[in-house]
Parts: structure tokens; C-alpha cells; sequence
């Protein structure tokens, strides 16, 4: 399970982030300009409204019925086209702002993945970064970016509008009113916002503290047969209703602060009403003003106050906007220690293939105590098939995750034809090579498309040669659709054997120089086995080839074999030069291995 730092993380924003937010914006000036001025025009509708009311009230107190029936009509009017030229203001504002921020979210959405994507495989180990909760990242923090932009932006400025046209008015009107309600002007806005948020019920960063709970549930279903294997389903629903606890918790808590808070933001907002209403009365008694300025100026900016605090009871989606930016830029802005498109690195046009791991100290970013190798060595000369056998744990497949350079060692140097991986351009570097795993990695797609991986553009005249090379074609043609079926998520629809020949197919069609097979056969039965070793064996030809195996009766053809443990090669050379060894390592293994069948 994840840590809650991540779940409850917040992320400081950068400084300067909302220039280089509108700097991410700049293709669509444009709309950015249109969706301004559409605020400012929007800014007018909350005065004007406030205005004509004030106007109607005291249209009431006319004694004469034909002046007080054309004034209503007059007015009426007025109130319908000021309805008209809302929806066309907040039309032009919503409409322009929407893209603006929508263009933005893709773009982020797009940068953020090409991020994630460019850093070493060591990132991806730490709990905080597993897949669901970058996902959740992905989908939540991008969208939350355009509140830190283009709300920001149109409230803003819609807000000045208002209150800059409300006080015009006003101070025109009747100066005292407007002085006393300028001085209780932020106690009315913040009674105002608080009733927002109060009804609102502080709803808080809800994508954020349910995230555990996400990753739980996705887990669940992902791994459906498995759960309905061991008859799991309550201790995933255990497991869930736990970690839904903490936002149930914090949910009652906003709660109970939402109630007492609305009940405090009335009383400040009657408050401040009751003493401007008290302070007109005292002023049209004294005879220096009149009952309509007094209704008129209370009322536009009573009104205005209102408006204003609706729109800055957006506040939340703003501050969470400026919190998904510390979290955007924080994977923006991560420089990856592994870089696979390094401008200064030299560009890989082609190789030998010879590999040689020189006094390589090694251990793993997420446990730098426990070491994988001290002082390991191993040579393979071009063309060489070496096979790397020991037991599990040993480091057999930290040899394939150094020579991929997923990692870098700690201590000592990786080479490829005598030079360092670290000064080779490693995009163009893995090109030249092929990996097949243990559990082959298919994409939600059909099998052309996860046979394509292998290289860019693809015919498919090629994709079929690649198949019928790794034994694929046969079970491929007997399908009703053929290599348009859908394999299901990571390749569910297949059996291990399938999968397995797909992902050789995939490296067939690549046409590795050096080839790397991390346990390809291990999990296979005897039939199936057989089927993948022919189409291995074609595979290895002329290649130079590392594989990882657990079955001993897989590797007795190779050119070497190497014994790892406690993170050295402690017995090296041919299947029948290890076997003339009784005492020696691998005659061991393949004792133990004959006593277990």
C-alpha cells in the first residue's frame, strides 16, 4: 500500500507559475481576449439589475396609476433586454474561457505523460508513483490547471468590473450611504462567500483523498480472477471501506465548520444591512436625503456584494487549480536521472553486440541498502548466446535491467562494443535492442497492433513474417478475426503461450542486433515450451543473446553459462564443461532440479 504523504500532499506552487501558465496558453490569445471582454461585459449585469430594482421600488410608491403602469412597462423592458444582453455576455465569456482552458488541459495532459514517460524506470518503483495514482494525476491535476488560468482570469475581471461601476453609481447617488457601505463593504462579501462555501459544504480536494481508495478498487477489478480465486471480495471491500474512513472523517469535520460558519455569516451579513438600512433612515429624517437615493444605493450595492461573493466562492477551485500546478510543474520540471533522448550523447547508427559488465556495484533506488552486486564482472562476446542461471533474488534479471539501462550502477561501467552505455544515446541505443520478459507485456489492442510495437511504421506484409517466425501466424489464422482480435487488458484473451510468442513476434519484427529473454520460457507447460524454444532459436541466431533461466533443460545449446550468486559469477563456461564439475555451482542446480521432477 501507498504512504498517505502522496494522498495528502501539497504541492507549493512554483513561483512565477502563472506566466508560464499563460506563456503554455499563448496559441490562444485569441479566445483569451474575446473571453475578457466578454467578463467585462458580464461585469455590467449585476449593477444594472441592482439598479432597475431599485428604480422599480420606488415606481411602488407613485400615487398616480398611469405614470406608475408606463414606468412598469418601461422597466420591464429594460429587465428583458438586460436578460438578452446577460446571455450574450456570459455567452462570449464561457464559450472563449472554455477553450482557452480545454486547449490548456490537453496540452498539459500531453506534456505531463510525455514527462512521466521520459523518467528512469527507478521512479516508477517508489510507492508514490505507482500507475494509479499517476493516473489520477493525470485526469485530475490537468483539468484542475485551467481554474488556475482562465476562472482566475474571468472572475477577476469581472468582479472589478462590477464593483468598479456598482461605486460609480453609488458615490453619484448618495456619498454618505455609499461611504458607510464602502466601510462594511468586505464584511458584507465575506458573509456573503461564506454562505457560498458553507452550502457548498467545503467540498474540498475529493479526487485527492479518495486516491487510495481508486487504487484499491482498480486493483481489485484488474485482478478479478485472482480475488474470485481466493474468495477476496470482503477483504477488498475491507480494504476499501478503511481507507474511507479518512474522507468520511474529514467530511463531517467540514460539515460541523460549514454549519457554524453559515450561522455566523448571517448574523454578520443582517447585521451589516440592519446598520446601513438604520443610517438611510437617519439621514431621509434629517431631511439630507430622500428615500429613493438611500433604496437605490443600498440595493446596488447589497446586490453587488451578493454577485461578487458567488463568483469568489469559486476560491476553492482556484487555491485546488493552484495546488494541481505545484503538482503539474513538479513533474514538468523533474529532470530524469536516465535522459533516453540526450542531445550530448553519442547517436547509436549500429553495433557489434559485444557486452561486458565491468566491476558493476549495484542496488536498487527504492532499497539502496540491500545490495544486488559487489564487484560484478561479465563478458559475452559478439554473436555469444549467454545464459544466466542461480537462484530467484540472485540478480539474474538486474543483468537485463542494466544492459536496458533501466538503471545505472552504482559503481563500475556497462559497455556495448568497449563503450560506456551512459555515453550512448539510449533511444537509439535500444533500438538495436530486444527484449522478451517473463510476463509479456500486451497492450488493450489487437494482436497487428501489439506485434507492430516492435517497430515504427510497420507493413504489414512484415508484421505477418515476424509471426509466422515466432510460431504465431498458425493460431493467429484460426481466429474468427484474425490479427484484427482484441487481446483484453494485458493480453487477458490469450493463453501464456500466446502471449509469450506475440511478444517474440514483437522482437522478431524489431530485428535486434542484441537480444535479451528474461525467463521466456519459465511459466510455460512442456507443449507450449517446445513450440516458443524452436521459435527462440530462430530468434537467436546471429544475435548476440542473454537469457535469464530458471529450467535448466532450456539453456544446454547456449555458447556460455553463467552461475550468479550473493551478486557475483562464481562458475562460468559451456553446459558440458559446468556438468564435468560434480561439486561445482550449476551441478547443484540441476540436482536440485532432477530431484524436484
Amino acid at each position: 500500500m501507498i504512504s498517505n504523504a502522496e494522498t495528502d500532499r501539497k504541492t507549493r506552487a512554483p513561483d512565477g507559475y502563472f506566466f508560464r501558465l499563460l506563456k503554455l496558453n499563448a496559441p490562444e490569445w485569441p479566445y483569451s481576449i474575446m473571453g475578457a471582454i466578454g467578463s467585462v461585459l458580464s461585469g455590467f449585469i449585476g449593477p444594472t439589475f441592482a439598479i432597475v430594482m431599485s428604480n422599480m421600488i420606488e415606481v411602488f410608491y407613485y400615487r398616480n396609476p398611469a405614470s406608475m403602469e408606463r414606468k412598469t412597462k418601461e422597466y420591464v423592458f429594460i429587465y428583458i433586454g438586460a436578460g438578452l444582453y446577460a446571455v450574450a455576455a456570459y455567452l462570449i465569456q464561457h464559450y472563449f474561457f472554455s477553450i482557452m482552458g480545454e486547449n490548456l488541459t490537453t496540452r498539459v495532459r500531453r506534456m505531463m505523460l510525455a514527462a512521466i514517460l521520459r523518467n528512469e524506470v527507478g521512479w516508477f518503483d517508489e510507492e508514490e508513483h505507482n500507475s494509479s495514482l499517476l493516473a489520477a494525476r493525470l485526469a485530475t491535476d490537468a483539468s484542475d490547471v485551467k481554474s488556475a488560468i482562465a476562472e482566475r482570469i474571468s472572475v477577476i475581471l469581472q468582479n472589478m468590473t462590477s464593483l468598479l461601476t456598482s461605486f460609480i453609481v453609488a458615490f453619484i447617488v448618495e456619498w454618505r450611504v455609499s461611504l458607510l457601505i464602502l466601510a462594511t463593504f468586505p464584511l458584507l462579501v465575506l458573509s456573503n462567500f461564506a454562505q457560498q462555501l458553507s452550502l457548498k459544504g467545503f467540498a474540498g480536494d475529493t479526487a485527492k483523498a479518495h486516491a487510495k481508495t481508486s487504487m484499491i478498487a482498480g486493483e481489485g477489478v484488474s485482478n478479478i480472477r485472482t480475488v474470485a480465486a481466493f474468495n477476496a471480495q470482503n477483504k477488498i471491500l475491507s480494504l476499501f471501506c478503511h481507507e474511507l474512513r479518512i474522507p468520511q472523517l474529514g467530511s463531517l469535520r467540514r460539515s460541523q465548520t460549514a454549519g457554524l460558519l453559515f450561522g455566523l455569516s448571517q448574523l454578520a451579513l443582517y447585521a451589516s444591512e440592519a446598520l446601513i438600512l438604520w443610517y438611510g433612515a437617519h439621514l431621509v429624517s434629517k431631511g439630507v436625503s430622500t428615500f429613493s437615493k438611500v433604496i437605490k444605493v443600498f440595493v446596488v450595492l447589497v446586490v453587488t456584494a451578493n454577485s461578487v461573493a458567488e463568483t469568489v466562492s469559486l476560491a476553492p477551485e482556484i487555491i485546488r487549480g493552484g495546488e494541481a500546478v505545484g503538482s503539474v510543474f513538479s513533474i514538468l520540471d523533474r529532470q530524469t536521472r536516465i535522459d533516453p533522448d540526450d542531445p550530448e550523447a553519442e547517436i547509436v547508427e549500429t553495433i557489434r553486440g559485444e557486452i561486458e559488465l565491468r566491476h558493476v556495484d549495484f542496488a536498487y533506488p527504492s532499497r539502496p541498502d540491500i545490495m544486488v552486486f559487489k564487484d560484478f564482472n561479465l563478458r559475452i562476446r559478439t554473436g555469444q548466446s549467454q545464459a544466466l542461471v542461480g537462484a530467484s533474488g540472485s540478480g539474474k534479471s538486474s543483468v537485463i535491467a542494466l544492459i536496458e539501462r533501466f538503471y545505472d550502477p552504482i559503481v563500475g561501467k556497462v559497455m556495448i562494443d568497449g563503450k560506456d552505455i551512459r555515453r550512448l544515446n539510449l533511444k537509439s541505443l535500444r533500438l538495436k535492442i530486444g527484449l522478451v520478459q517473463q510476463e509479456p507485456a500486451l497492450f488493450a489492442a489487437s494482436i497487428f497492433e501489439n506485434i507492430a510495437y516492435g517497430k515504427e511504421g510497420a507493413t504489414e506484409a512484415e508484421v505477418i513474417e515476424a509471426a509466422r517466425t515466432a510460431n504465431v501466424h498458425g493460431f493467429v489464422s484460426g481466429l474468427p478475426d484474425g490479427y484484427k482480435t482484441p487481446v483484453g487488458e494485458r493480453g487477458v484473451q490469450l493463453s501464456g503461450g500466446q502471449k509469450q510468442r506475440i511478444a517474440i513476434a514483437r522482437a522478431v519484427l524489431k530485428d535486434p542486433t542484441i537480444l535479451l529473454l528474461d525467463e521466456a520460457t519459465s511459466a510455460l507447460d512442456a507443449e507450449s515450451e517446445c513450440v516458443l524454444q524452436e521459435a527462440l532459436e530462430r530468434l537467436m541466431r546471429g544475435r548476440t543473446t542473454v537469457l535469464v533461466a530458471h529450467r535448466l533443460s532450456t539453456i544446454r545449446g547456449v555458447d556460455s553459462i553463467g552461475v550468479v550468486q550473493d551478486g557475483r559469477i562464481v562458475e562460468h563456461g559451456s553446459h558440458s564443461e559446468l556438468v564435468s564439475r560434480p561439486d561445482g555451482a550449476y551441478s547443484r542446480l540441476l540436482q536440485l532440479q532432477h530431484h524436484h521432477i
